[in-house]
């Protein structure tokens, strides 16, 4: 990141991911979904088509001078038949996204979030946060990026917890149900993203003003909670093998680890599910298009909280696995769990030719 290499994700709206060489000469622009296939490649950011440009440059210049929010932008691009680079309508979460990222003056920004495995993720103060200003070329000046930044801070005042709550009560009674979706969408309110990090989830906030969702919709935040713990647990994962010695190079794309540049490794979490009985169930979904050499399975505990165990799945045995697992399994299934990572040590650590013949 500090050298300015992009680190996964899409480019963004008016921007595209290009292909540079150990030299950092341009090789090629990646279209979506593509991914590089030499590990002394990296991806950058550069200006997308022109067409794009004009538009991510119309919105700071709305936003600035003509005095119009993000659902009124929104409205506008709509209205012109334009639609985001996810090909969706846009809205005012995507143009607040557009008016806050700084990419789109060429900054290289990263770690804004981090926590140890099992913890709480929080929210890192700017001093920690990885950069590289200037990594990119931007598509909009720094003054005008400066403008909007101010004017963003100045309208969002601090709200306590009870004028939140307030906030999603009014509009509760406004819509007769509350979304994640539907209070992003709101002008007046902050977003569920706020809401989740106040209060510990929307299921709490709603709890807190009596609303009772008609579905239960605890498993959307268990899915987001296993979503934000995959990064870490692959960060535990490089940690063991490099502690050891290991030479581990991650794939920005799509997490694949190449470990001593000799075999792969992918890691998968299993959200555990409880049956009517009351018995445990791990459903797996291999990703059979890495094509890993050894896939780390992490199986989730009852609460989906923290981590229960781990497998070592080898691909000659993936085909056979199981797709639902059970608190016990078969013994050749259960003969590749650990209930720590220590395991990798042994299979990424180098030793002497003459060593390893004794």
């Amino acid at each position: 990141v500090e050298k300015g290499f992009h680190q996964g994700g899409p480019a963004g709206y008016g921007l595209r991911r290009a292909l540079i060489d150990e030299k950092n000469e341009f090789k090629a622009e990646l279209s979506r979904g593509q991914q590089k296939s030499i590990q002394t490649d990296r991806v950058i950011l550069i200006p997308g088509p022109e067409a794009e440009i004009e538009v991510v440059q119309r919105i700071y210049h709305q936003f600035v001078h003509d005095k119009m929010n993000e659902r009124e932008i929104a409205n506008a691009l709509n209205a012109e038949g334009l639609i985001t680079d996810f090909n969706r309508p846009w809205s005012r979460g995507s143009v607040h996204q557009v008016l806050t990222n700084e990419k789109y003056i060429g900054n290289n920004v990263y770690n804004k979030t981090s926590s140890k495995l099992r913890k709480r993720i929080s929210r890192n103060p700017p001093d920690r946060w990885v950069r590289c200003d200037r990594a990119f070329q931007g598509i909009v000046s720094l003054e005008v990026f400066a403008v909007v930044r101010e004017i963003i801070l100045q309208r969002s005042h601090r709200l306590d917890d009870a004028q939140m709550l307030e906030l999603l009560r009014t509009l509760l009674k406004r819509a007769g149900l509350l979304s994640g979706m539907l209070i992003d969408e709101q002008d007046n309110m902050p977003s569920s993203t706020t809401y989740i990090n106040r209060f510990g989830g929307l299921l709490r906030a709603y709890t807190l003003i009596g609303y009772t969702p008609d579905r239960d919709y605890r498993y959307l935040e268990i899915n987001r909670s296993i979503r934000q713990l995959h990064p870490k647990i692959i960060e535990d994962v490089v940690k063991h093998l490099k502690h050891v010695g290991a030479q581990v190079e991650p794939n920005a794309e799509n997490d694949l680890l190449t470990v001593n540049g000799e075999w792969t490794a992918s890691v998968v979490i299993a959200r555990c599910q409880a049956t009517p009985t009351g018995t445990l169930r791990w459903k797996l979904r291999f990703d059979n298009s890495l094509a890993p050499d050894i896939t780390i399975a992490v199986r989730m505990e009852h609460a989906n909280l923290q981590v229960r165990d781990y497998y070592l799945v080898p691909s000659i045995d993936m085909g056979a696995w199981p797709q639902k697992m059970a608190e016990e399994n078969s013994p050749l299934i259960d003969s590749y769990r650990f209930t720590t990572l220590d395991v990798l040590d042994g299979l990424a650590a180098r030793c002497s030719l003459k060593e390893a013949c004794r």
